[in-house]
């Protein structure tokens, strides 16, 4: 799963989600799903303290009402970012099915994608839960999360097919792997592991670095509907606006 399948010549889904064209609003919503399915799960598990297969029904019920009722169109970039407008809906949602004697367990029978539900899951299991007055910033994190992780899964892709394994592997090694806590490994002593010169190590990470924070500007013009928009969460994901 993941938003490679999104055409560069429409780079909003959020814009294309309100398309004419039933297949391009498919691969809008697939895109905004791919980002936002794993905070939303994790949300209704904490705010609304579902249990898991309630959360769950719930997470596909709300993306299939989304799709069904099209009320992403009614997003405006003016007024509120994206993923407060979604909050907004997610809660009247949760709410309404709440309020149902016997709420239709739509998203239990049906799969509009494979969510790894077990592995948020995992995530829960590990995690400190948030504050009740922290939910906000939570859920912020949690969408910065998933930016970063689909961010990376097309970057190793797109390094893989290109045949720059290697890039690849300093990258993981020096920014992924490296223990915050402890010393960083030195270019030289990358140098060393790798049998690459020093100037080597320093061309490859520079390359990989400018690829992936390319590759995360790319997810964020997809998940924006505006200019302004882009260039705002960028300088909140990034420190810095896009040139």
């Amino acid at each position: 799963m993941g938003s490679d399948r999104f055409p560069v010549t429409r780079l909003s889904a959020i814009v294309a989600a309100s398309s004419s064209d039933q297949e391009e609003r498919n691969r809008a919503f697939e895109v905004l799903i791919a980002a936002y399915w794993m905070p939303v799960y994790k949300y209704i598990r904490i705010k609304w303290n579902k249990p898991t297969e309630d959360a769950r029904d719930l997470t596909q019920g709300f993306f299939l009402e989304a799709m069904e009722k099209n009320f992403f169109a009614r997003y405006d970039a003016s007024k509120a970012k994206f993923r407060t407008f979604l909050r907004t809906c997610l809660d009247g949602f949760v709410a309404n099915e709440n309020k149902a004697a016997h709420r239709i367990k739509r998203g239990g029978d049906a799969t509009i994608l494979s969510l790894d539900f077990d592995g948020a899951e995992e995530q829960l299991k590990i995690a400190t839960p948030p504050a009740a007055n922290a939910i906000d910033d939570y859920f912020e994190k949690e969408w910065a999360r998933s930016v970063f992780s689909l961010a990376l899964e097309s970057f190793r892709l797109r390094l893989a097919e290109s045949g720059k394994e290697i890039h690849l592997r300093l990258f993981e090694r020096y920014v992924l792997d490296d223990d915050d806590d402890g010393p960083k490994t030195s270019y030289k002593a990358l140098a060393a592991e790798f049998n690459l010169s020093t100037s080597d190590v320093t061309n490859y990470l520079a390359y990989a670095r400018r690829e992936f924070r390319r590759i995360i500007l790319e997810k964020l013009r997809e998940m924006t509907a505006t200019d302004e928009e882009y260039r705002r969460e960028a300088r909140a994901l990034l420190g810095a606006a896009p040139l």
